[in-house]
């Protein structure tokens, strides 16, 4: 089989060594379907990778993907079980309205929280409830160079369809955890971090950033709750314009920058 040492993808099978799947019924197919649903994921802790660049910079990154679904004549990825299937059966495996050439059964990294937390920026979600939004901001988060995002236990799943869709990749680079906000941010703040939260009633002034940085950002509705707001130092955005507030996802990011910015070197 030829290699391409820029890519996962090797050459391609010859007709003898393929086996197309062509029933939505195989098990197989049955059992990766069911992983667009939470509580499968939950259980198997397993997730669904969609799309050619997510499953291609998945596997670049080190996740451990288990089986890669191909639709017929495509090339088979180097090191990973590659199972072809029909565009009947790839068309079922997707959640988006364009399925493209593959999609791939991962197993979800561990999200449990760490003891001790690394210096940098950390993002704290609290009970973020749309998964593009979540993307989103991992996504902007990677690209800022932040050390890693911590999602409330009631927060979109990181690892669903939509916001794996959403973070491009980026679920796969940068840590992504799991915990109780009030208690990481009291963790954290014995650690030496700032703790800084959006909040209606907030300064405007941002507080002096340091090397370990905290950003909470809350509920789309509803914002973040009181008790953890209690944890952290509550800042407004000033707005010159008549808005009131902004999408979760472009605040966190102006935040973000605004954080990276003020970091010393």
């Amino acid at each position: 089989m030829r290699k391409n040492k820029s890519h996962p993808i090797g050459g391609f099978l010859s007709q003898k060594e393929k086996m197309i799947i062509t029933s939505r019924s195989n098990e197989r197919v049955k059992a990766a379907r069911a992983l667009q649903d939470a509580k499968a994921r939950r259980e198997t802790g397993l997730h669904l990778i969609e799309g050619d660049k997510l499953v291609c910079d998945a596997i670049r990154s080190g996740a451990r993907v288990r089986t890669v679904f191909a639709k017929e004549g495509a090339p088979a990825f180097e090191g990973v079980e590659t199972v072809f299937v029909s565009d009947g059966v790839m068309d079922a495996l997707s959640t988006a309205q364009t399925p493209q050439t593959f999609c791939a059964v991962a197993e979800t990294p561990d999200v449990g929280c760490p003891g001790s937390y690394p210096e940098g920026l950390w993002i704290v979600l609290d009970r973020l409830q749309d998964p593009g939004n979540l993307g989103t901001i991992i996504r902007t988060a990677d690209a800022l160079g932040a050390a890693g995002v911590v999602l409330s236990p009631d927060s979109a799943d990181p690892f669903s369809p939509k916001a794996l869709r959403a973070a491009m990749g980026s679920t796969y680079h940068l840590p992504v955890r799991v915990g109780l906000p009030k208690d990481e941010l009291a963790r954290m703040k014995e650690q030496g971090f700032v703790c800084i939260c959006g909040h209606l009633k907030g300064s405007e002034t941002l507080p002096a950033i340091g090397k370990r940085t905290a950003l909470v950002v809350g509920n789309e509705g509803q914002g973040v709750s009181d008790e953890t707001a209690a944890l952290c130092i509550r800042y407004r955005m000033p707005m010159r314009g008549r808005a009131e507030s902004l999408n979760a996802a472009v605040f966190a990011a102006l935040m973000m920058q605004s954080i990276v910015n003020g970091m010393p070197e």
